[in-house]
Order: C-alpha cells, then sequence, then structure tokens
C-alpha cells in the first residue's frame, strides 16, 4: 500500500510536471506519519533563483505546513539523489529519511567523502532507479 515505490511515484509525477514547465525535471515530495504535506519540483528557472530546487521548495513547504523547522519524523522521496547544496539543507532540517531514484554521480551528495547529511537520518537510493533516471535523459536529450 504505502510503500517506497508509491511515494516515489508521486515524486515522478512532480518531475513530469517539471519536464513540461522547461525546468530539469526533478520532483520532491514530503510524508509526514503515510500523508504527503509538501509536493514540489525544480523551478529554478521559473524564479530566477539557482536554489529553487525541489527539495529547497518541499522542505519550506513542509515546514509551514507542521509549524516546525524540524522534519525528524518526514521522509523526503526525491526523484534524482539531492545535489550538496539540498543535502546540507537536509541537515538542518533533521530529516528523518530520504529514498531517492536516480543516482547523480557528479553533483549528488554521495561522491563526498565526509556525510553531509544528519546523523540521524537514513537514506535508501535507487527506488524506481530506472523510470527516474529516464526522465532526465529524456529532458537533456530534448536539449541537445
Amino acid at each position: 500500500m504505502f510503500t517506497n515505490e508509491y511515494f516515489m511515484r508521486l515524486a515522478l509525477a512532480e518531475a513530469k510536471a517539471a519536464f513540461v514547465l522547461d525546468e530539469v525535471p526533478v520532483g520532491a515530495i514530503i510524508v509526514y506519519k503515510n500523508k504527503v504535506i509538501a509536493k514540489a519540483h525544480n523551478r529554478s528557472e521559473q524564479l530566477t533563483d539557482f536554489t529553487a530546487h525541489a527539495e529547497m521548495q518541499a522542505f519550506t513547504s513542509a515546514t509551514e505546513f507542521l509549524s516546525n523547522k524540524y522534519l525528524n519524523e518526514c521522509t523526503l522521496y526525491v526523484t534524482l539523489e539531492p545535489c550538496v547544496m539540498c543535502a546540507g539543507a537536509s541537515f538542518w532540517t533533521r530529516i528523518g529519511k530520504i529514498v531517492y531514484g536516480a543516482s547523480d554521480k557528479r553533483r549528488g551528495f554521495q561522491r563526498l567523502t565526509e556525510n553531509v547529511l544528519h546523523p540521524s537520518t537514513e537514506v535508501v537510493g535507487g527506488v524506481l532507479e530506472e523510470e527516474c533516471s529516464e526522465v532526465i535523459k529524456s529532458f537533456f536529450k530534448n536539449k541537445r
């Protein structure tokens, strides 16, 4: 019922919405007690803001929803491995768990030798990896 795959499909829907808007198609949702409390996708082009990544938008929305700056009881589902900036922001939110789809070998936080996540944050990677990866590949293929 409420599996990682279920929630990742919701994040994929956000990524596809970004694709249509000509944004890099990354989608994110934040779940609290099996309820989606935040949905977001990249908005860097629309907002002319390089920090407007899907995760950053979702963090802001979730903290507003909960009226709390800490998300330690929440799970972030994101279609692409968070970049260093987003991973650093997740540290400050104390997000309980990060579940991502496709790995990002060039810009993902896992390429760092030092952990930038909060020590209590659990990480699960590769959920619907092929589908998540395909959305990104299609976007950049169309750009070339």
